[in-house]
């Protein structure tokens, strides 16, 4: 059985209700468990994803990067940086805003170059931008943004009943299988 652990910060419950269904992605691939955990939660023992077969980094972005509680988790392994315990371990990673593209892409990067210099070996996203209306960008297309780095999201405001939109939240599922199906197939 392969651990697959999703670790996020939500500062409004968006990144929260994208988190919960990129879970639900990884959880529906047999022969994988998971573990939904929050940044803030394990900032002080960040040793405990050490034997998670794949780490999924997801958080919200903030004027163009990661937030400040999600920084605070990954400065928190350094120590796990030094030793390499995560060197080889499957990484992926998943960002939300209020606009539309919001630089998500930055934030993305700056989840790509954390797990590289933990040697970790990165899962972009695999799903074209594709509707069922047959138009690329409208909201139920699967990966409407056309971002490949990871999953991306939108939430039109700070108001939590706000959820990411259908389209979105099927992306997040897809990609949360996809890195399932790729640490599978790792020894």
């Amino acid at each position: 059985m392969k651990t697959v652990a999703i670790v996020y910060h939500s500062g409004f419950g968006h990144t929260e209700v994208q988190a919960k269904h990129v879970e639900m992605g990884a959880a529906s691939v047999e022969g994988v468990t998971t573990r939904l955990l929050k940044a803030e939660d394990i900032t002080n023992k960040p040793t405990i994803l050490n034997d998670a077969d794949a780490i999924i980094f997801g958080s919200p972005t903030y004027l163009g990067t990661v937030s400040a509680p999600f920084k605070a988790f990954m400065d928190s392994t350094t120590n796990i940086w030094f030793q390499q315990e995560w060197k080889d371990k499957i990484a992926a990673g998943f960002t939300n805003s209020t606009s539309l593209a919001g630089d998500k892409l930055s934030t993305l990067i700056q989840l790509a170059v954390y797990a590289a210099q933990h040697g970790m070996i990165w899962v972009g996203q695999s799903e074209m931008n594709s509707s069922p209306e047959g138009q690329p960008g409208h909201q139920a297309a699967v990966n409407r943004t056309g971002t490949m780095l990871g999953a991306v999201a939108q939430s039109e405001n700070d108001d939590p009943s706000v959820t990411p939109n259908g389209g979105d939240l099927k992306t997040a599922e897809l990609f949360g299988e996809r890195v399932a199906r790729v640490t599978l197939r790792m020894n």
